[in-house]
């Protein structure tokens, strides 16, 4: 038995040796004839059809994660060019706000110096601290006192006129009461003919007071008040306010004139502190 298992072993060796041969010379036989006459280019056809769906169902779990995942990793990447996005225009934003006051910033400070102009010999810029809020007076804090020069009585303007006059001196500050508060009077005149009178505050600071106008008095509807000089606080000139009515009783003998100052009085950040050249 031993002897007919190793003849058996050696004749299927013989076997799948001829059968490997046989094969190879098959195949090389196919690829002489597909290369020289192109022959089984219409096998190769049929079977790419017939494996067609077998190849779509092998490929299609990883196309789809691929896709899956790159539409995850596209929605963070737009999430967060989203949120850098949003960050800069906020930072634009935030910018563009700080230029807009810078401009502003600017030209009240082109229009404070021009207000010195031929008048004063000297000058300075201060800036509001504080607001007094009790409605019965009109007064700010400002962050200039007798250290820079500051004195009590002096002439404080902005860059749309006369705002007031420094009530209260410290070393550091100071405290300026406008033109609008109720105890203060001003000595003004009409820029139009000279006339002049006194402009007293009403406690509004979008409103001033002429009480002390005849009804017979040439003044009408936007004429400019102007600083006449008189007293020698103010120098001659400066606006102060523009009528916006005039109201004539004629059994009364002094007339109700309403002016708007025109000095930004609730809103000016900027004062412009002068020393008045006697010499002009």
């Amino acid at each position: 038995m031993v002897a007919f298992r190793s003849a058996d072993n050696s004749g299927r060796q013989s076997g799948l040796l001829l059968r490997c041969i046989l094969f190879c010379l098959l195949a090389i036989g196919l690829m002489i004839l597909d290369k020289r006459y192109d022959q089984l280019s219409g096998i190769r056809r049929a079977l790419s059809v017939v494996v067609y769906p077998l190849q779509v169902a092998i490929t299609s779990p990883f196309e789809a994660w691929d896709w899956l995942h790159e539409s995850f990793r596209s929605r963070d990447a737009l999430r967060a060019d989203k949120a850098r996005l949003e960050q800069e225009l906020r930072m634009a934003r935030f910018r563009l706000q700080r230029y807009e006051a810078m401009e502003t910033e600017v030209r009240q400070l082109q229009g404070l110096r021009e207000n010195t102009t031929g008048v004063a010999h000297k000058f300075i810029v201060g800036d509001v601290m504080n607001v007094d809020v009790d409605a019965f007076r009109a007064r700010v804090m400002v962050d200039k006192g007798a250290r820079d020069g500051v004195f009590v009585g002096q002439a404080v303007l902005d860059e749309g006129g006369v705002f007031g006059q420094v009530a209260r001196v410290s070393e550091l500050t100071c405290e300026v009461i406008l033109i609008s508060d109720a105890t203060h009077a001003i000595p003004a005149q009409v820029n139009r003919n000279g006339l002049r009178t006194v402009v007293l505050g009403s406690g509004d600071p979008n409103h001033l007071k002429l009480p002390y106008v005849s009804t017979a008095a040439d003044i009408v509807k936007g004429d400019l008040l102007v600083t006449s000089g008189l007293g020698g606080v103010f120098p001659a000139g400066y606006p102060v306010g523009t009528v916006i009515e005039v109201r004539r009783d004629p059994a009364a003998s002094l007339a109700e004139v309403d002016v708007q100052p025109t000095a930004a009085l609730d809103r000016s950040r900027l004062l412009l502190f002068i020393w008045v050249d006697a010499a002009k």
